[in-house]
């Protein structure tokens, strides 16, 4: 089981819960970006920089990823492309995404996307906690055992 996790707008302090964990259970972890990321020097942790633009990062981990692997992701589309080769996709705030939910979170995902080319102001995502966090390292262990 790999670790992969699309970086670029990765909580700092969800990296810091996946370099412990990746050292704590031996699995490798690769961080995809388009910018550089410093990662603690450990032979299990390494950083993928694609080139800049549009979803570079979310091409290369689905073109590698593997059935089994977990994805740590807020993007709706790549964790859909990630369930689709029967890996696990997760949140940074802990959500599983899986066959049961993907197909309901990419239509509202869409749906919200129209609203916003239309103008509406739909708002973002609710300031990042320590329950998120909580939440995600529950769920991650979990998966990871």
């Amino acid at each position: 089981m790999h670790i992969w996790v699309d970086a670029d707008a990765c909580p700092g302090v969800i990296k810091e819960i996946l370099f412990r964990a990746a050292e704590r259970t031996r699995r490798p972890l690769t961080l995809v970006a388009n910018q550089y990321l410093r990662i603690p020097a450990s032979p299990l942790i390494r950083m993928i920089q694609v080139p800049g633009g549009l979803d570079e990062a979310d091409k290369y981990i689905a073109a590698h990823v593997q059935a089994g692997d977990v994805v740590i992701t807020a993007d709706i589309p790549l964790a859909a492309a990630i369930v689709e080769k029967d890996a696990h996709a997760l949140s940074p705030r802990g959500e599983l995404y899986g066959k049961e939910n993907i197909r309901e979170l990419l239509d509202l995902r869409n749906f919200m996307d129209t609203l916003r080319s239309t103008g509406v102001d739909t708002g973002g995502p609710a300031a990042f906690n320590a329950g998120d966090r909580q939440a995600f390292a529950n769920r991650l262990d979990r998966l990871l055992k």
